[in-house]
């Protein structure tokens, strides 16, 4: 056996020498370093001389158009999920659209209103505004707010009652969710600060497509009181799903008929024309804005059809024009909200994050993980002082921004432009539109989310593990709750990787002729076994969790035990001779006697470790008692294909005795050659 002698690198710098070296580099100011900074911070800075005016911009006008008359009903529409006024939703929009053009380093997200956000937004402002006493009987509350008038407002400071006097219950609920939107984009910039973006990483594809599923179901299911023009509470907390549809069917006889006529009326209207525009994208320079023209022709007939007055439909109402002046967020709501922000900035980042990258490949350019943070976190913090709530990127808008032909980030400026065209003239005249209209739309736009189980037996084809990670974060996320779901998801999918790192694959190996290849033998036929070898590869790493699993799998695949055969060799020793010539003379010998005298059939196992990514001191430890108990029964056991870092686990761990580290091979081949 000629030994393959590598040098090894020379060690790494002491952690005090790269803290310091790391922390010169930082500290370091230089014009140049400045400068870098501050492009870096601000992209626009970087991409906006370089403009193409000619080549870039009518196909960023186009797109910016288009996206913005899409996001306009929307807007409104999800401001009825996030439990606000019309709005504020049209300010959120316009607001995170100036804020990612400065920011943002993707050319093609378009960033806004998500629907799986707002819900969980709502749902948050749903409990606190029940916990602020607003949702008390109209009778109660007109007692009360009599009574406060009465009092000096002077001696009451921070009574409920005094607070609503002073902010009524829609300003309390765009007080809650600016409050919390505050919160989610302050973790957000944190999370860019500290570059901790690879919490990202748990949140695998499959677990975000089955948590958006799950919660399309609950969004579906919050706007179903809408389509039937029902007034009942807003269910949340665990099992909502549930408790909604148990509500919704004993309240079923107060249907309104001209929001359910309504409501049928903008299925048929909205569901075919959405399947024509994604038929012919390819033949469409721009898709039909139905959703607009839906909401237009929706608001005409409530108005002169008078439906509030006539059939008691509930309609959006006045919607300002303008701007309010700015507001800090609340401070004293933070330690109710602080928990509940912490999954919405997880999941806005994450799919901001996943969709820039997309996008980016997808037109070979490069996006900055770390500055998206920063983008979608100033997208938060900034709007949450004018009366907005949490933003993300929407797959939906980014498709249609993209296929309209994008080029920059200039294209989400003309969206926020008219978005505001909306807020400073158009707004008022949505006065008479419908709530059932708004509540179509949020649901037509859930199809996306929905068909994914269309292709379930294709990822069931493709890995059954991404299936059940995706059905269980599904279920989990309708059945329990948003934030549960999500958690469960992470959980799950963990575990999932835990389990097969505990039961992983360990075949017997093959010699492949004339060649040095090692493979399965269970997965290839035609393969050689050299006479008194056994070849063995555990594919995963070796620690605490699966360490008796790899010594059960070692025995079974080898059929022998070598604590039975030591064990059944001493218990013969110790026999009399009377006792062995009784037991020759039988016509059955005994399970010892047969361990005892039965040949093993090899002599040597080779271990192929290429698989084995780490080991723990437990993997180390049984990795010992395997050499030690095998060699006490004559059988030696040789290691092969380790990776340095399992080298260096082995040789501080005392794995081999003085002298006999060269007994670590760099091939399977090299291993059974020296045997």
């Amino acid at each position: 056996h000629h030994r393959m002698f590598l040098e090894p690198q020379e060690k790494k710098k002491s952690m005090k020498a790269l803290l310091v070296k790391q922390a010169k580099k930082t500290c370091s100011c230089t014009p140049a370093k400045v400068k870098d900074y501050v492009f870096s911070f601000f992209p626009v800075l970087q991409w906006l001389p370089k403009y193409k005016l000619r080549e870039y911009l009518l196909g960023d006008i186009m797109s910016g158009v288009i996206v913005g008359v899409l996001l306009v009903p929307q807007s409104i529409a999800y401001s009825l999920l996030a439990g606000q006024e019309p709005v504020y939703g049209l300010y959120t929009s316009f607001f995170a659209s100036i804020i990612y053009f400065i920011f943002g380093t993707s050319r093609h997200i378009s960033v806004g209103i998500f629907g799986v956000i707002c819900l969980m937004i709502g749902q948050v402002v749903d409990r606190e505004i029940q916990r602020a006493g607003y949702d008390l009987e109209p009778a109660v509350l007109g007692v009360l707010t009599d009574t406060a008038a009465n009092v000096n407002t002077t001696t009451l400071p921070g009574n409920q009652t005094l607070q609503k006097l002073l902010c009524d219950k829609s300003c309390y609920a765009i007080t809650v969710g600016a409050t919390m939107t505050f919160i989610a984009g302050v973790y957000q910039v944190a999370m860019g600060l500290f570059q901790v973006g690879f919490v990202s990483v748990y949140l695998s594809d499959s677990l975000l497509s089955g948590f958006v599923t799950g919660a399309s179901f609950t969004i579906l299911t919050s706007q179903a009181k809408y389509l039937l023009g029902l007034d009942i509470p807003r269910s949340s907390g665990i099992g909502s799903l549930v408790t909604t549809w148990i509500n919704i069917f004993r309240n079923i006889h107060k249907t309104n008929i001209c929001d359910l006529i309504t409501s049928f009326l903008c299925f048929l209207v909205l569901i075919p024309t959405k399947e024509l525009n994604e038929h012919f994208k390819s033949r469409l320079k721009a898709p039909i804005p139905v959703e607009l023209v839906v909401i237009v022709a929706a608001t005409l007939a409530s108005h002169f059809g008078k439906l509030r007055e006539t059939y008691g439909s509930s309609i959006a109402g006045h919607i300002p024009t303008g701007f309010l002046p700015p507001r800090p967020p609340d401070w004293n709501l933070i330690p109710n909200v602080a928990l509940d922000a912490i999954p919405i900035a997880i999941i806005g980042f994450a799919i901001t994050v996943s969709l820039s990258e997309m996008f980016a490949k997808k037109h070979s350019y490069s996006v900055k993980a770390n500055q998206e943070m920063y983008a979608i976190g100033f997208c938060n913090i900034i709007p949450s002082f004018f009366h907005c709530f949490t933003t993300s990127a929407a797959l939906a808008k980014t498709l249609v921004k993209e296929s309209t032909g994008c080029r920059t980030q200039m294209s989400g400026m003309v969206t926020s432009l008219v978005i505001l065209l909306v807020l400073l003239v158009i707004a008022p005249l949505f006065y008479s539109l419908q709530k059932c209209v708004l509540a179509v739309i949020t649901i037509v736009n859930l199809r996306g989310a929905l068909r994914r189980f269309r292709d379930l037996p294709k990822m069931w084809y493709l890995s059954r593990v991404d299936t059940v990670i995706w059905l269980v974060t599904m279920a989990a996320s309708a059945l329990i709750s948003t934030e549960i779901g999500l958690l469960v998801g992470v959980c799950f999918s963990m575990l999932c990787v835990i389990f097969r790192t505990q039961r992983p694959e360990a075949p017997l190996l093959g010699w492949v002729a004339e060649s040095e290849t090692y493979e399965s033998l269970s997965a290839y036929k035609n393969l050689q076994t050299k006479p008194g070898i056994v070849v063995f590869r555990f594919e995963a790493p070796l620690y605490y969790i699966n360490k008796e699993c790899f010594k059960s799998t070692l025995y079974k695949q080898t059929g022998v035990n070598p604590v039975w055969v030591k064990a059944a060799k001493e218990k013969a020793a110790k026999r009399t001779p009377r006792e062995k010539e009784e037991h020759s003379g039988g016509k059955q010998t005994s399970i010892s006697m047969d361990f005892a005298s039965e040949p093993l059939g090899f002599h040597t196992i080779v271990i192929d470790c290429c698989a084995v990514q780490f080991l723990d001191t437990a993997g180390i430890r049984t990795l010992k008692e395997v050499c030690k108990d095998y060699g006490e029964i004559e059988v030696q056991v040789l290691l092969a294909q380790c990776n340095p870092s399992v080298r260096s686990s082995l040789i501080r761990g005392e794995f081999f005795k003085e002298g006999e580290d060269h007994l670590l091979f760099h091939s399977v081949h090299q291993a059974v050659d020296f045997a």
